[in-house]
Formats: structure tokens, sequence, C-alpha cells
């Protein structure tokens, strides 16, 4: 499946909660690992979607604090330059 017609709404819910546990374990590899076969699978533009519409809205405090924390100590790297 590609990007191509395909909107964050339509990605299924048992390809976004690996991504969800990958967070709640604390998991920065996997959930970057799982990141890069979503893009590869849907493309950038649909994982933008999923990541602010789904991802981002059910994360605890806690959990979005522990993300962006992540981000910054490996490096923000674009999920574009991933890809």
């Amino acid at each position: 499946m590609t990007s191509t017609g395909t909107t964050a709404n339509q990605i299924p819910v048992s390809i976004i909660i690996p991504m969800l546990s990958a967070i709640d374990d604390r998991d920065y590899s996997l959930f970057k690992e799982l990141e890069k076969t979503f893009v590869a699978q849907y493309g950038v533009e649909v994982w933008q979607n999923v990541f602010n519409f789904r991802v981002l809205p059910a994360l605890d405090q806690q959990s979005n604090k522990w993300l962006l924390q992540s981000w910054c100590s490996n490096g923000i790297i674009s999920v574009k330059d991933i890809a």
C-alpha cells in the first residue's frame, strides 16, 4: 500500500498500537524502527498526519515529555531523512 489515497483515518489501529507500546515501554529505538517501517509503507505525509492526530493526542503528559526528551537527546532527524 502506498500513501496515494491513504489517510490517517484509514490506518488500522493495529499499526498504531505497537508505536504506543514502544512509547509506554520507553523504547525509543523500537519506536524509531516502527516509524521507519510505517513511512516506508505509507509515506511521510500519512505518517505526519497519523503522528500529529492519532499518536500524540493519545499520549499522557509523561510520555509526551519522554518522547520529546528522546528526540532531543538523540538529535531530531527528519522522518524524510530516514525513509
